[in-house]
């Protein structure tokens, strides 16, 4: 196991992601430039450079990510460069993350690598919410 616990929820919903079928395969022969937005399960075994939102994300060991990740659920077997914010992440061994981490339910397997700031939560990571700045007026005359 990994890093930190996992509850039987969060097993059930790993085995309900992982039995779903790939709708979406970038090939390890194409290079894409820009924003990725998909529904369902997608596998990236090329590059991508770019941000990529969607629901469950595989990253494979030929795969390699520069920019940020916002997804439901990210296996990663290669190498990413950027952010992640996931419900749940697995780092798998010999991948290769830098960034920050924010997941609701982490594994990280003996042999990844990460270099960044990690934050798991109980709970879906949230966005987080400016405060206005309020300044302070002189009131000397």
């Amino acid at each position: 196991m990994g890093m930190f616990g996992k509850s039987a929820d969060m097993e059930q919903q790993m085995k309900k992601v992982e039995s779903e079928a790939i709708s979406s395969i970038i090939d390890k022969s194409m290079t894409i430039t820009g924003e990725i937005t998909f529904k369902g399960k997608a596998r990236i075994d090329g590059t991508i450079i770019g941000n990529i939102d969607g629901e469950h994300l595989i990253l494979s060991d030929t795969g390699k990510v520069t920019g940020d990740i916002t997804v439901s659920s990210f296996n990663c077997y290669g190498a990413l460069e950027g952010n992640v914010k996931a419900g749940m992440l697995t780092a798998r061994k010999d991948c290769s993350i830098h960034g920050k981490l924010e997941a609701a339910s982490l594994t990280v397997e003996p042999g990844a690598n990460i270099q960044g700031e990690i934050y798991a939560a109980a709970k879906d990571p949230a966005p987080v919410k400016k405060q206005p700045v309020v300044k302070a007026k002189n009131d000397t005359k």
